[in-house]
């Protein structure tokens, strides 16, 4: 289906049908009760790109067809938020006339917030120049006159203009909180944005009178370690991707929380530093006694290739493990490991993508 032509009346029985499919997957397992939780019927997506076709005076967004990769025409996007949609058409008619904005563009990119600030980055098949620069000032002015809290970026092969940041605040409502997190340009962030304050939410219910520190594997931006931190002593950390570890120490401080410590490292270097067998410097230069943590508790959110079995095999020394999957299908394989020494006490569908194939899971293991 295109995503264009998305059919609110159809959303139920969607959900329902990956509910029955999640099922089926961990079917060999011993899961309790299935927690669904779903996503709104449209404008549900925080992000959104698409390709820019110029035809004669014209100029409009373009998809492609997945499957066939026709190019079809899109003018609004239902399944991306209301504030791109918004901003869709009045962007495009404002870059029409424009010859420094609209010449050799071939790429818009949306990241828009529930709290209503947006960055645009317009992509470009040559370089830009002042002339650019001074345009897309002007229509950013213009746009932020009408109402919008807007940034541009303009991108061409090794050249980057930023006007005037190049990431957005968003605030997330989890229970009775708001919480607020930096979310940089090409970095990662959850794409829906309602669903993610589902997902901090269940992982606050899951860690509710926990006992000492928590373990974070896969940090992010720290998305969960905030929401999270009040339920722990303290949380430790990791995330290899610099941009992301900078996002994360902004939101610590923006926050107010001072029981939270990121490190820079991959789960796989982690693994080794707390088993001993390596040495890094830069836990000392932060002076970080990993010893001195009381982690009873691990979170992993890996990537969609899931844990090595090295590092799940560390995870298994922990008590309760909660584990974040945007894969089914490896979280599989992982449980493998996992369910030797641990048992399903929470299984949770977090519906991130509404209408496509792909499903998020979540579970909380407890040692047997």
């Amino acid at each position: 289906m295109a995503s264009t032509t998305i059919n609110p009346a159809e959303y139920q029985p969607q959900l329902d049908e990956k509910a029955a499919r999640i099922q089926n997957i961990f079917a060999d397992f011993d899961t309790p009760e299935l927690e669904v939780f779903a996503s709104p019927a449209e404008h549900y997506r925080m992000r959104a790109e698409f390709r820019v076709w110029h035809e004669g005076e014209d100029l409009y967004y373009v998809m492609f067809n997945q499957e066939t990769r026709e190019k079809y025409r899109v003018d609004q996007f239902p399944a991306a938020s209301r504030l791109i949609n918004d901003l869709m058409p009045l962007l495009v008619d404002a870059l029409k006339p424009v010859k420094a904005l609209r010449h050799k563009l071939f790429q818009v990119d949306f990241l828009s917030t529930l709290s209503g600030e947006i960055l645009v980055s317009l992509l470009y098949h040559r370089q830009l120049d002042a002339e650019w620069e001074k345009e897309a000032a002007a229509l950013k002015q213009r746009l932020n006159d009408e109402g919008f809290k807007l940034n541009f970026i303009g991108r061409a092969r090794k050249q980057k203009i930023v006007l005037d940041q190049e990431f957005v605040i968003e605030k997330l409502q989890v229970n009775d909180r708001v919480l607020t997190y930096k979310q940089v340009e090409n970095s990662f962030t959850q794409p829906n944005g309602e669903v993610a304050q589902k997902m901090l939410e269940w992982a606050v219910d899951c860690t509710q009178e926990s006992q000492g520190d928590l373990l974070e594997l896969y940090c992010g931006n720290g998305n969960f370690s905030l929401a999270l931190a009040k339920n722990f002593d303290r949380v430790l950390a990791t995330e290899l991707a610099k941009p992301s570890v900078d996002s994360a120490q902004y939101n610590i401080a923006v926050n107010s929380i001072d029981n939270v410590q990121i490190i820079r490292m991959s789960a796989e270097d982690f693994t080794d530093a707390m088993e001993g067998r390596r040495e890094f410097r830069r836990l000392k230069d932060q002076n970080i006694d990993l010893q001195s943590y009381n982690c009873n508790t691990i979170f992993v959110d890996p990537p969609r290739s899931g844990m090595d079995e090295g590092t799940c095999r560390m995870v298994q020394g922990y008590e309760r493990i909660m584990y974040i999957s945007c894969n089914p299908d490896t979280l599989k394989e992982n449980l493998e490991i996992l369910s030797e020494t641990h048992r399903i006490t929470r299984f949770a569908l977090f519906d991130q993508f509404p209408y496509t194939h792909h499903m998020e899971a979540g579970v909380l293991l407890e040692r047997k």
